[in-house]
């Protein structure tokens, strides 16, 4: 026997996909609730708007980058000092980079990644920022010649890995970590299509690749081959060689 609500026509309400039913019932409909003055702004910093605007985030970024062509995402620390050898490293890079006939892709932001658009730039080449929305964030760099600001890391990070066809790592932070291993994670697990991933900067690179050599691989946590989807470089033109070999070029 069924309860007594189950021998009664239940108040149902259908919203689009949506299916409301006792208290959850909302009075009115859809349009009625578009077309009515809204008594505040709170809606939208709700999640249903934030849907559309991660939407229109994405639409942005392809419309942008469909036709950027071959492209290399280079990462690096917003803090690299442009007196650094490390900022020098950047536009070297950024330099062949672009003379081998590849879109230089950053974050848009201040220290290796303007030393990188720096040297595309300057090379004539296309300069990529992606810029981010943050509390500290200083805009995007003047060396960027296509420039998209985001409000959501996921999203910007999507763009990193869709338009890049390699990914060159400069010393960096937390930050440059979590684009390295996410990139890191999609070629292992074949969510990609394997691209080069080249750290460069041996001695600073060199502790964290032992730590995954002694402690995940030897732990069972990796396997000897994860250590064989990057390399290690000092030498910019290797770096470059490493991206266009590994791509077909």
């Amino acid at each position: 026997m069924g309860s007594a609500e189950d021998k009664r026509v239940l108040h149902e309400q259908r919203l689009g996909p949506v299916v409301r039913r006792r208290d959850q019932v909302q009075p009115g409909t859809t349009d009625q609730r578009l077309l009515d003055t809204q008594p505040s702004a709170n809606w939208v910093h709700e999640d249903p708007f934030r849907v559309m605007r991660i939407q229109s985030e994405f639409v942005e970024g392809f419309g942008a980058l469909s036709e950027l062509g071959r492209a290399v995402s280079v990462f690096g620390s917003a803090r690299t000092r442009p007196d650094s050898p490390e900022y020098e490293a950047g536009v070297r890079i950024g330099r062949a980079l672009a003379e081998a006939g590849f879109a230089v892709i950053t974050g848009g932001g201040p220290g290796a990644m303007e030393a990188a658009n720096r040297g595309a730039c300057e090379a004539g080449g296309v300069s990529v920022g992606l810029g981010i929305e943050l509390p500290f964030e200083q805009g995007i760099n003047h060396y960027v010649n296509i420039g998209v600001n985001f409000r959501y890391f996921f999203v910007r990070k999507t763009m990193f890995v869709k338009y890049a066809q390699g990914f060159v790592v400069l010393p960096g932070g937390l930050g440059t970590l979590d684009e390295l291993f996410e990139a890191l994670t999609l070629v292992q697990t074949k969510k990609v299509t394997r691209f080069p991933i080249v750290l460069f900067g041996t001695a600073y690179w060199q502790g964290l690749v032992g730590w995954i050599r002694e402690t995940l691989v030897a732990e069972g946590k990796a396997t000897a081959a994860d250590l064989e989807l990057f390399q290690l470089t000092d030498d910019v033109d290797e770096a470059v060689e490493l991206m266009t070999k590994e791509i077909g070029i």
